[in-house]
């Protein structure tokens, strides 16, 4: 499948700062980039910040007055498997190195506070059985619901709720998967067939040795995730980081699928 992405943002930044774009179509083994344009009007200098491990794509720039950020690509998503049932968990002394920090609780993701939630619900499966029956639990008790959340909602503030939006989903899925030995990372993706278009929150696993997507709402398919950024939670992930203070003055993005 191949999608066309555009993003288009505006803000205004009074004073001048600096900023981290996480917007880039990362470079993954399950996702070709054909072509791709990154473009800031007035145009600024930026310095790559880029991750050779997680393939993801970092920019930095210093803004001032207001800036409009342009990003179009067209990225070719390769056979992803997203089956989960089945696939074995691996064991801590063979996870590769970078998986292990994805074991540990992070600020959104208090995954030791699960431990008995887990044990006690799905403690009888194991592996990929265990993260499906995760993802399936959270789909039949969270109603998803702008303006229950924030920036401060934890996932155990969602788990008491049982109401938010993707990245709440995401996180609640992570601490779960986490609670349950499972490295657990959250990851931004542009998700085709996602209405309204926008960057969406989903999780993802390492299980039979590779990591696998995960999406607890249910919104848009797996086969239709651009990988865009990875970390322990959305702290991580915020396609925008500003090291100062801005406005918005607009945001519109559009994933589609085209011919190729």
């Amino acid at each position: 499948m191949r999608l066309s992405i555009q993003a288009d943002l505006t803000y205004s930044f009074e004073h001048p700062c600096e900023v981290l774009l996480l917007l880039e179509a990362a470079r993954a083994p399950d996702q070709a980039i054909h072509s791709e344009r990154l473009t800031l009007t007035p145009a600024a200098e930026i310095a790559r910040l880029d991750d050779s491990v997680t393939g993801e794509r970092r920019a930095v720039f210093t803004a001032h007055g207001e800036v409009a950020i342009a990003y179009t690509a067209q990225v070719e998503l390769l056979a992803r498997d997203a089956n989960l049932k089945g696939c074995a968990a691996t064991a801590i002394r063979d996870l590769p190195g970078e998986a292990l920090r994805y074991l540990r609780a992070s600020r959104y993701c208090p995954s030791d506070r699960f431990e008995a939630f887990v044990d006690k619900e799905f403690g009888t499966l194991k592996g990929g059985d265990k993260v499906a029956a995760i993802v399936e639990w959270i789909g039949g008790h969270l109603v998803y619901e702008a303006g229950v959340s924030d920036a401060t909602t934890t996932a155990m503030d969602t788990f008491v709720d049982r109401a938010g939006v993707c990245r709440d989903f995401a996180h609640l899925a992570i601490s779960l998967c986490r609670a349950a030995d499972i490295p657990a990372r959250a990851v931004s993706a542009y998700a085709w067939k996602l209405e309204p278009p926008d960057l969406h929150a989903v999780a993802e696993v390492y299980l039979g040795g590779r990591w696998r997507l995960i999406d607890a709402t249910g919104l848009a398919p797996i086969d239709g995730l651009v990988r865009v950024a990875t970390g322990l939670d959305a702290a991580d992930i915020a396609f925008m980081t500003i090291f100062g203070k801005a406005e918005l003055v607009s945001q519109s993005f559009t994933i589609e699928k085209t011919k190729g």
